[in-house]
């Protein structure tokens, strides 16, 4: 028998991370990375095994000290800290696997720290690696040589996990996307052809969710929508699942932007109760979308405002990420941004300049063409050496954009341009399940409204910003006037506590109090 310890290590400050929010919030982190959950899961019970997420606690080193077996996993924000971890374990000579999203495209940063090196999916090679070490006779790299027949894999260990210290939880119907980015590393890891799990596989990884007492999830697919016939199959269930447990919880996800061309799929969304989905919109700049095989967000049928209002008028709010620095890009890109942006209604825009991921096609590109920083940590925020723009004037227009953006009036006219003059009707599948049933109702809307007291009270003593509390204060009381429902009050000042992570996080770097991140 093994004992084993998995990390993760912890994240730098990003636009997601919330770090600046978490403290208002009561939580210590916004979600866990589903990996860990998942190797616990995978791991033969004759093995014990220990969970550690360092966003959530620290590292005790003198308990991996005694494991047989310390595995760490990490993305791309995470590598420098994983090599910290990975140093340190070896100077106490541990031991040491290592895997995830960053040593499937870069297993070479790891080569003399790891003992063994995992690149890419591990339901497979995580349990033969086991068997392996069990015999003394490991492998110092495991790669499947098929992709992961999703309807093989268990439920998450999130009992292993301290899940209440989390903003929200996590979960994944399916992985792999059909498209083509020329940017993107979904494709090289998972691959092009969606693999999605069976509705009791869904369902059970529900159950386990709401046994930690999870209210709010976040699908981390990074295509929900990837197969749309299968996953509409799927949505059924989880309707069927929402109404049998009162619709008690609310979900995000990501999906393409071709989501607005299906009715029958934005209705079956809006049922399950996901409120809110992010897009890879990217730019506003057809000529970049085309550059970077983004052939999704220029196909027929309206403009990409035209097609994220059709998803805001099913109810459902659209988050996006948004990409500076495309070859098509010069400096009018910037306004170009901040105008689509506003016009589109979206309050909640991950930023970021064009980032080439080792083994994607824009990688491999940019490398021939010799227009790649190799520097561990590029001087300008970004690896890429971008075509019509220099590297300071796109390195300073985009934290104009991250600036502007995350200023209270534009992100609140936003917000309001939304909620008060679109009138968003959020949840509206659970709010007909509640209007059915008074007492659920009043439950439902009382829980509702007790966080929104909190979380603004919260807000008012903590922001020390006094034109920022009043901002807050000011745009809530807009807000009742128009709408007094106490769920929308609860996403309002929620939005209010996300506002204050994003505006510091851009006055941070732009001030130089931190170092420019890029979220892509």
């Amino acid at each position: 028998m093994a004992d084993i310890v998995l990390i993760s290590p912890r994240f730098n400050v990003s636009y997601w991370g919330l770090e600046h929010a978490l403290p208002l919030i009561g939580k210590k982190a916004n979600m866990p990375v589903a990996c860990l959950p998942l190797l616990a899961a995978l791991t033969p019970p004759e093995h014990s095994i220990t969970l550690i997420d360092e966003n959530i606690e620290e590292i005790d080193f003198e308990r991996c000290a005694q494991a047989d077996i310390v595995g760490i996993t990490g993305m791309i924000v995470q590598r420098r800290r994983m090599r910290e971890i990975l140093e340190e374990l070896k100077r106490r000579g541990r031991f040491v696997v290592v895997g995830g999203p960053w040593a499937t495209v870069k297993e070479h940063d790891f080569e003399s720290l790891a003992d063994v090196i995992f690149v890419g999916e591990a339901e497979q090679t995580w349990p033969m690696f086991l068997l392996d070490w069990k015999k003394g006779e490991h492998r110092a790299r495991y790669e499947q040589a098929d992709k992961t027949d999703m309807t093989t894999v268990p439920t998450p260990r999130f009992d292993l996990l301290k899940m209440r210290q989390y903003a929200f939880g996590s979960l994944q119907f399916s992985r792999g996307c059909p498209f083509q980015c020329e940017f993107c590393d979904i494709i090289v890891t998972f691959g092009r052809k969606p693999r999605i799990k069976s509705t009791d596989q869904v369902i059970a990884e529900l159950n386990a969710l709401r046994e930690q007492g999870i209210r709010m999830a976040f699908i981390v697919d990074d295509n929900l929508i990837g197969n749309k016939k299968a996953i509409k199959e799927v949505l059924r269930e989880v309707i069927h699942w929402q109404e049998r447990h009162g619709y008690k919880m609310t979900f995000f996800t990501e999906a393409s932007i071709d989501l607005a061309d299906d009715p029958e799929l934005l209705c079956l969304l809006d049922e399950a109760n996901i409120a809110s989905v992010f897009i890879g919109i990217e730019s506003p700049n057809e000529a970049a979308l085309r550059e970077t095989k983004k052939f999704q967000n220029v196909r027929a049928g309206g403009t990409l405002i035209e097609k994220v209002h059709r998803i805001q008028d099913a109810g459902i709010e659209v988050w996006c990420g948004m990409i500076m620095g495309f070859d098509h890009d010069d400096e009018t890109i910037f306004d170009a941004q901040l105008e689509f942006i506003a016009d589109a209604r979206i309050i909640q825009v991950m930023a970021g300049m064009l980032f080439a991921i080792p083994k994607t096609p824009l990688y491999d590109r940019l490398v021939a063409e010799e227009r790649l920083d190799h520097a561990e940590e590029p001087e300008f925020g970004t690896n890429v050496i971008p075509l019509q723009l220099d590297r300071m004037q796109l390195r300073d227009g985009y934290l104009r954009v991250l600036s502007e953006l995350n200023e209270a009036d534009a992100y609140f006219d936003r917000l309001e341009d939304l909620y008060l003059k679109a009138r968003l009707r959020y949840s509206r599948a659970a709010n007909r399940y509640w209007r059915r049933r008074p007492l659920s109702w009043v439950q439902a809307k009382g829980l509702f409204l007790i966080q929104a007291i909190g979380l603004l009270t919260r807000l008012v003593i903590v922001v020390p910003e006094p034109a920022l509390r009043r901002e807050y204060l000011r745009r809530v009381w807009r807000l009742l006037k128009v709408r007094r429902d106490p769920e929308v009050l609860w996403i309002y000042v929620l939005k209010c506590a996300m506002h204050y992570h994003a505006h510091t996080m851009a006055r941070q770097m732009t001030e130089g109090v931190s170092p420019v991140v890029n979220s892509y």
